[in-house]
């Protein structure tokens, strides 16, 4: 009779970035909607709420004084300057997640990224890119929200962070958000079926084999 093993692991950090308006947002969500193994990490921020957006949900909001005394205090596993705000991934988000076993997903830019290299190799890595600078212009502009200073100032940053793609374990170009899903569904499920991740692997095979 055939007999369900459960095998523990280690839960993995997965990365999602891009340039504004290429689409790890909405990616994310769809992601975190298909998915209940994965949770999001709530970052901190600097920069004012949006429309609709709410505190601890969506971002902790706080003013720059406060993350400062979080920078000083060693609460961020990451944080970065974007667009003259600042934006940090707490560590008490994060610790205890991966600790029991749990993904945590996280939606930051490269500089982040490459910190968080730093403080845990045993990370996941997806950057997205638009099919075109054209498009991406495009999708900014439909957003509706951003001024044509902010606009231009995205569109400039984009190729700048563009030119990080190779530093990620993997590249997709978001033509279509739903079959995007599909491959970064496909890499999370994948990552987490490696071997290095799956506590008491060893010991289970030394079993069958004696």
């Amino acid at each position: 009779m055939a007999t369900s093993i459960e095998l523990k692991r280690r839960g993995l950090l997965f990365v999602l970035s891009s340039p504004s308006g290429a689409g790890k947002s909405t990616i994310a969500r769809m992601l975190l909607a298909a998915d209940d193994g994965i949770s999001l990490s709530v970052s901190a921020t600097t920069r004012p709420p949006r429309e609709g957006e709410v505190s601890g949900r969506d971002y902790h909001f706080v003013s720059d004084d406060e993350f400062e005394r979080m920078v000083q205090t060693g609460a961020f596993l990451e944080w970065a300057h974007v667009f003259g705000r600042r934006y940090g991934t707490l560590q008490s988000e994060v610790t205890q997640s991966i600790e029991n076993g749990c993904d945590v997903l996280l939606d930051i830019d490269w500089q982040g990224t490459q910190q968080l290299k730093q403080v845990d190799p045993d990370i996941v890595r997806v950057f997205i890119l638009p099919p075109s600078m054209a498009e991406l212009e495009r999708r900014l502009r439909a957003r509706g929200t951003d001024s044509e200073e902010v606009i231009a100032g995205r569109m400039e940053r984009a190729a700048a962070e563009i030119s990080h793609w190779a530093e990620y374990d993997y590249v997709l170009v978001n033509e279509d958000a739903g079959d995007c899903l599909d491959k970064v569904h496909s890499i999370l499920k994948a990552e987490r079926l490696k071997r290095a991740r799956r506590v008491g692997l060893t010991d289970f095979v030394r079993s069958l084999i004696g």
